[in-house]
């Protein structure tokens, strides 16, 4: 059998006007290659990654890899597996972080994850109310993790009152209910690889009625690689290939597509051109 070589995301030729909203480039797996993953993006179209710190110590710890990338902005939060550790200490020097480092665009990714239970839900409760707290009193935009949750996710956010609020859903891999609750809120949705995949069939009907100016999207990289590289590691160039596929489930050009979720990405966290 022919083995064929994989399409490079290069070969798409789009603009680069494209963003990546969500990365761990700062994670083992990637750290030590982001002068060469940030180069290979610039050329397949993509002009801004934001980097996730889960947490203030990996944000004090690696924030120093970005320094002659200006082209990366942050995002800090406590991710959901991390919230037992979520302490007034902790939510002190996440804000002083976010008042004292204008790279840093939204208090993310937090929420609740009970897809894997690595912390207790009540802790896990406890540390999203407290962040959306720390959000809203220091005016920034929300990003979203939510696994296994979404009821008590959407539940936790109406009760803090944050409808209509700048909020970013995540990794979106659900189908079309869940997609408009959270539209009706007046979120964004950021669509992952993920999208590529052929059984994810509800969340391609989803994304067939997600209007494209609520749309973003991102690679979660170092994970959730798209096809054509399933399994592989996932990078910022690779959005590319998630682009191409909402294209093809709306209809419409992939250049269009990169352009506008582009342009919303930049919208929402405020990135200069």
């Amino acid at each position: 059998m022919t083995s064929h070589p994989r399409q490079s995301p290069e070969d798409l030729a789009l603009p680069q006007n494209g963003v990546d909203t969500h990365a761990h480039l700062d994670m083992p797996k990637l750290q030590n290659d982001i002068g060469q993953v940030l180069d290979t993006a610039a050329k397949s179209g993509v002009e801004y990654v934001g980097n996730v710190f889960l947490g203030p110590q990996a944000y004090t710890q690696n924030k120093a890899l970005f320094t002659q990338f200006p082209q990366v902005f942050f995002l800090l939060g406590m991710h959901p597996h991390e919230a037992a550790q979520v302490d007034d200490l902790c939510l002190d020097e996440i804000h002083a972080a976010v008042l004292g480092d204008q790279r840093i665009k939204a208090v993310g990714e937090i929420g609740l994850d009970y897809f894997r239970d690595y912390a207790p839900h009540d802790r896990q409760r406890k540390a999203f109310q407290a962040q959306l707290e720390l959000a809203r009193n220091t005016d920034m935009p929300v990003i979203i993790h939510s696994r296994a949750a979404e009821e008590e996710t959407l539940r936790i956010l109406d009760q803090a009152a944050f409808q209509k609020r700048p909020l970013l859903w995540h990794c979106f891999g659900g189908g079309p209910d869940l997609a408009q609750e959270i539209l009706r809120r007046g979120w964004q949705i950021s669509i992952p690889g993920t999208i590529t995949f052929a059984k994810a069939q509800a969340m391609h009907k989803a994304v067939q009625d997600i209007p494209l100016s609520r749309m973003v999207l991102e690679t979660d990289c170092p994970f959730l690689a798209p096809e054509p590289y399933r399994g592989k590691r996932n990078e910022p160039a690779l959005t590319v290939f998630a682009a191409r596929k909402v294209a093809e489930l709306k209809g419409q050009d992939t250049v269009l597509v990169w352009e506008k979720t582009g342009h919303n990405a930049r919208e929402f966290f405020g990135l200069c051109r």
